[in-house]
């Protein structure tokens, strides 16, 4: 039989809810601007397996990962990624009038840069789940930990099911509005931690970070939709 210790079950099963919940947030963003939001969580699924697999077979060994490097590049990566989607919200928000009229060509779907980013994110968030994880089963509660994590994958999987239909009912230029949002502000948090930034309230400032990154997105498609309208192609 095998012998669990609460404690370690517990904090196993709060550090993949709190790492994995910021999985299925970005996978969200992601697939604001496609008809299906598939591509970016088999990415998400992917990378997640991946570190998964390398936690299981290599164990303590993830505790020497340049773990600063990882986030550093995926900074990059979703900066790029927020770039990308800043464009892609200004145009719905210049096709926002047409849409009623139902005269707005449907935005294109972009299947590689969402299982890209959703490998990205899968990738960072479970590796850094996983050195928890380990940490616990080196303690010696191996199967507290395993037991734990997967609980949180089972609870945070279905709580995403059962509210995907409404935030992809959500109007696709605020989702937009969000995902830039989202997709920015994890970018300096991750690049802050990669220098060594011990940000206030820990993964907490994410909150304050989405608010300015979105009144400050807002305010610079206002302005630019004020300007001079660009020439058609």
């Amino acid at each position: 039989m095998i012998s669990l210790y609460a404690p370690a079950v517990l904090a196993a099963f709060l550090i993949t809810l709190l790492e994995l919940t910021e999985v299925v947030a970005l996978v969200f963003a992601l697939s604001a601007d496609a008809a299906s939001v598939r591509p970016t969580a088999l990415g998400a699924t992917s990378g997640t397996a991946a570190v998964g697999i390398s936690a299981f077979v290599v164990g303590s060994a993830l505790l020497a990962f340049p773990h600063e490097y990882l986030l550093t590049a995926s900074a990059i990566v979703l900066v790029g990624f927020g770039a990308f989607l800043f464009r892609s919200t200004l145009r719905s928000y210049r096709r926002a009038a047409q849409q009623k009229a139902g005269i707005a060509p449907p935005p294109p779907v972009h299947r590689t840069v969402q299982f890209g980013g959703g490998f990205t994110v899968g990738v960072i968030e479970t590796t850094e789940a996983a050195i928890v994880l380990i940490a616990i089963a080196a303690a010696g509660y191996g199967p507290s930990a395993v037991v734990g994590a997967v609980a949180g994958g089972i609870v945070l999987v279905a709580v995403a099911a059962a509210v995907h239909d409404r935030i992809r009912r959500i109007k696709v230029p605020w989702l937009k509005l969000g995902a830039t949002s989202l997709l920015l502000s994890f970018a300096v948090f991750w690049a802050g931690e990669a220098l060594g930034v011990a940000w206030p309230g820990g993964d907490l400032i994410l909150v304050p970070l989405v608010v300015v990154f979105a009144l400050a997105i807002r305010g610079a498609i206002a302005g630019i939709l004020r300007g001079p309208r660009p020439a058609p192609a």
